[in-house]
């Protein structure tokens, strides 16, 4: 092979192309919630509903219905990340309130009982408005679910502004039913205390009519002595009267 020849060149492996695959979602196990995710996820639901209406089931991170065994469960485990005592945060005591607060309440049978059955109000209202059936697919959407949610909360507001207006009204009714009770017991009282009253001057009443009697029986006496004389026989004589002129 002369200088001037030039080198052969090795062939290169040729490569396939590789057929293009759709990116596939990366699954990583999820990490165990420090306390300061926890606390900001709670914080983050506290600035999103209205505080005049907890979201209970928000706050735990649960879906109406569930038994109480899950929310023992889970309040268990998200009071130990965000316990006062278990963190340094200083959002820890009124997140760890917070918590407390929605447990309390869902392990409340009555009230679970108020909310589950607002929620579900909240869903069929939703559907009536729009026209929609239970199968319909907007059903199925994160839209409808932040509108449940929306309404959700505003049948708990409407709920309890009724309820609080039932109580007002209800303790109208009794403080009337009292003013009436409390009216009726000063009338008997005031009757009992005249009853007494009259009882206790009974004898001197009837001193008074005695003497009242012998004071009419004394001055009758005295008018008898001075008026006509007696003819002997009890009666008494006539005075005569003189003709005038």
């Amino acid at each position: 092979m002369s200088a001037t020849e030039p080198k052969p060149v090795a062939d290169k492996p040729v490569v396939a192309d590789k057929p293009v695959v759709a990116d596939k979602p990366v699954v990583e196990d999820k990490p165990i919630v420090e306390d300061k995710d926890a606390l900001d996820v709670l914080e983050a639901e506290a600035k999103e509903f209205d505080k005049a209406s907890p979201p209970d089931y928000a706050v735990l991170d649960l879906q109406p219905g569930v038994p109480e065994s899950d929310i023992k469960l889970v309040y268990r485990k998200k009071s130990l990340l965000i316990h006062p005592d278990k963190t340094k945060n200083p959002l820890a005591p009124e997140a760890f309130d917070r918590l407390k607060k929605a447990q309390t309440e869902l392990m409340d049978e009555k009230h679970r009982e108020r909310l589950d059955e607002a929620i579900a109000d909240a869903r069929m209202l939703l559907i009536r408005e729009n026209k929609w059936t239970v199968d319909s697919p907007e059903l199925q959407t994160p839209a409808f679910a932040r509108a449940w949610r929306d309404k959700a909360r505003e049948v708990l507001v409407d709920n309890e502004m009724r309820r609080k207006r039932q109580m007002k009204a209800q303790m109208q009714e009794e403080g009337r039913e009292q003013r009436r009770a409390d009216q009726e017991d000063q009338d008997r009282k005031r009757k009992r205390q005249h009853e007494q009253d009259w009882e206790s001057t009974r004898d001197q009443r009837i001193d008074s009519w005695r003497q009242f009697q012998k004071g009419g029986r004394s001055s009758a006496g005295a008018s008898g002595g001075g008026g006509g004389g007696d003819d002997g026989t009890g009666k008494k004589k006539k005075k005569k009267l003189k003709p005038i002129g």
